[in-house]
């Protein structure tokens, strides 16, 4: 059995790609097959005198992954965590403990 060749690719930038800036993920939903994430950015109202502010959230990208895209997402996020991580930037939580169980 021969191997499968795995084409070289080559990184193109477009430059006329624009930007979406999101500031939080609304939802990440697998189905098997794709990967869906969608991202959304968050406006505030206009203040009203005497109430609590308000405020929407708008989608701005859904974003629709292979599982294969989705695995090279997760480890170079993982690479960029460690990063901050080790910078100090960011802290891990530590794991909860575990329940405590009664034997009667």
């Amino acid at each position: 059995m021969t191997k499968p060749i795995i084409p070289q690719i080559h990184f193109v930038d477009r430059p006329d790609v624009s930007e979406t800036f999101a500031d939080s993920v609304h939802g990440i939903i697998f189905d098997g097959q794709t990967m869906r994430i969608e991202l959304c950015t968050t406006r505030m109202d206009q203040p009203q005198p005497q109430k609590e502010p308000t405020a929407r959230q708008y989608p701005v990208c859904r974003l629709v992954l292979p599982p294969i895209a989705a695995i090279d997402l997760y480890n170079k996020l993982q690479q960029v965590l460690q990063a901050l991580e080790k910078e100090g930037k960011i802290t891990r939580n530590p794991p909860p403990p575990p329940p405590q169980t009664t034997v009667q």
